[in-house]
């Protein structure tokens, strides 16, 4: 058998860690072939050693049957190996063909000629069904479009294996669909890819073959054909996974969140939120659905203090918190899993145990007339990290080397701790594997049960269908209709978000 990249018995160990545990992967010419594994197996690392960002201990590196030896990014890039980075790399003042050329301009008359390489990043762009405009710049993308910049870069070095890690992670329902058709171009023309991912939908939609790895080590490779998605959820997390959320029906009590008339702007003083209104019970999970863009993240941030409105109110427990300082919303029992975990939930560059008291941090007995005690702060992180099944090697570690799963169980375990009337969930499962889906639901459903009101906010409309005692559709800043998970569609959900009127919303909303 003939294959472009062999990947045989790699081992790569980090500091009291062995990440990729003689691991082998072969990748065929002409194939979508899957790397599966939960946050943390190993994934990434093993890519990053294929892309010369990581040097193994041990193993052997194969291109198109010869041993190479792959010490940096420019000698892969010079054996047709590109990579799509999880975290993209681009410069957001540059244009988009700034950014493709950067580390490979040429120059006519000793000046870089921007003029040819436009021209050529358009040729490529039309080649694949990109549609990327070369003179954009990258700070007024969107993500999607962000994303096919970075596919462009790698073309652009002229790459034939592509590794795509964890693409769809930020993208909504609608860039993850173009971006499969875009994959699939890329086949027709003869290219390969290695998709880094967990969701085993597009594993199913889109790949031939599946590789997994389980902490570290290698489990197999099945043909896509021969599998189903509960058998690959059991080979990634090494138990049977529940992939519908089991609950009991709710029982509401009073309200715990009432937003009335909410008007807030966005960045660039546009209005986002018109008029807004919604109340939350103590006792269920009101899901918020809706394409991004229509005043999710402005609304989040009114609530929990981080933008200011202009006009209405936002009632906790019968108390007005709008346009309070953060730490006086959070005093005023509301949790926040924010959506961005880097920037609003975490500070990477402190331990993940100090993270752990961020909202608390002032009080006793963490401090003391503003004297930081810190024994009683790894106490507590410690049994939050055993709690929440955080897996860390230690709570000194910093935040930024934890997986995306860890990150986000950590913040879960701190918002939690702190026994909230109000839970604000938003994307908290973005970029997670099967395993932390399922603990996560289990842990909102579980605030719930104990009286807890919880706001769920997720593109993810399987999420939003499952999770959810009563769906709240957005729409230009509005909620248009309320619904009953039970009682709907993801079709009519699709129509809702898209704008269409429903002739029962005006009962639903009243249920």
């Amino acid at each position: 058998m003939e294959y472009v990249i062999e990947m045989l018995n790699i081992r790569k160990e980090f500091p009291g860690i062995v990440a990729n545990d003689n691991i082998t992967l072969q990748l065929k010419k002409g194939e979508i072939h899957a790397l599966l594994g939960e946050n943390g197996a190993g994934k990434s690392t093993l890519m990053n050693v294929l892309f010369g960002l990581y040097q193994p201990e041990n193993g052997e590196i194969r291109v198109n049957g010869e041993p190479v030896k792959i010490t940096n990014p420019n000698i892969a890039n010079d054996l047709g190996i590109g990579m799509v980075h999880q975290h993209f790399m681009l410069v957001e003042p540059f244009t988009v063909t700034e950014n493709i050329i950067l580390g490979k301009e040429t120059t006519s008359g000793g000046k870089i000629d921007i003029k040819n390489a436009e021209k050529k990043v358009r040729e490529i762009s039309e080649k694949y069904g990109l549609a990327v405009d070369p003179q954009a710049k990258i700070s007024d993308i969107s993500v999607g479009m962000q994303q096919r910049v970075e596919i462009l870069k790698t073309l652009y070095r002229g790459a034939e294996i592509l590794i795509f890690d964890e693409p769809t992670a930020v993208l909504t329902p609608q860039e993850i669909h173009e971006l499969i058709q875009i994959m699939k171009t890329l086949i027709n023309e003869g290219k390969s890819i290695i998709l880094i991912t967990h969701k085993l939908k597009e594993i199913m939609e889109v790949c031939d073959r599946v590789t997994v790895i389980r902490k570290g080590v290698g489990i197999g490779t099945v043909n896509v054909s021969e599998t189903n998605p509960n058998e690959l959820a059991s080979l990634m997390v090494g138990r049977e996974v529940t992939f519908k959320t089991e609950k009991i029906p709710a029982d509401p009590k009073q309200n715990v969140l009432d937003i009335k008339d909410l008007h807030v702007k966005d960045s660039r003083g546009l209005s986002a939120i018109n008029g807004l209104d919604l109340q939350i019970r103590a006792g269920e999970i009101v899901g918020i659905a809706g394409v991004d863009g229509n005043g999710q993240t402005e609304l989040l941030e009114a609530i929990t203090g981080l933008r200011r409105s202009e006009s209405g109110s936002i009632m906790i427990n019968g108390k007005n918190i709008r346009n309070h300082s953060p730490r006086k919303v959070t005093e005023s029992g509301v949790g926040h899993i924010p959506q961005d975990r880097h920037k609003h939930g975490l500070v990477l560059d402190f331990p993940i145990g100090e993270n752990m008291v961020l909202q608390t941090y002032y009080q006793k007995p963490f401090s003391n007339k503003g004297v930081l005690n810190f024994k009683e702060i790894y106490k507590k992180a410690n049994s939050l990290i055993k709690e929440f099944d955080v897996r860390t090697p230690s709570e000194f570690t910093l935040a930024r080397a934890l997986s995306g799963g860890n990150q986000q169980k950590a913040i879960i375990g701190r918002e939690v701790d702190r026994d909230p009337d109000l839970l604000i969930a938003a994307q908290p499962t973005r970029g997670l594997d099967v395993g932390a889906i399922e603990f996560i639901h289990k842990r909102l459903i579980e605030q719930r049960d104990h009286g807890k009101a919880v706001l769920l906010l997720s593109f993810e409309l399987d999420e939003i269908m499952n999770v959810s005692d009563r769906i709240a559709v957005i729409y230009e800043g509005k909620i248009v209709a309320i619904v009953d998970p039970k009682q709907t569609t993801e079709q009519e959900l699709g129509l809702l978000m898209a704008g269409s009127q429903r002739k029962e919303a005006g009962e639903e909303a009243n249920v």
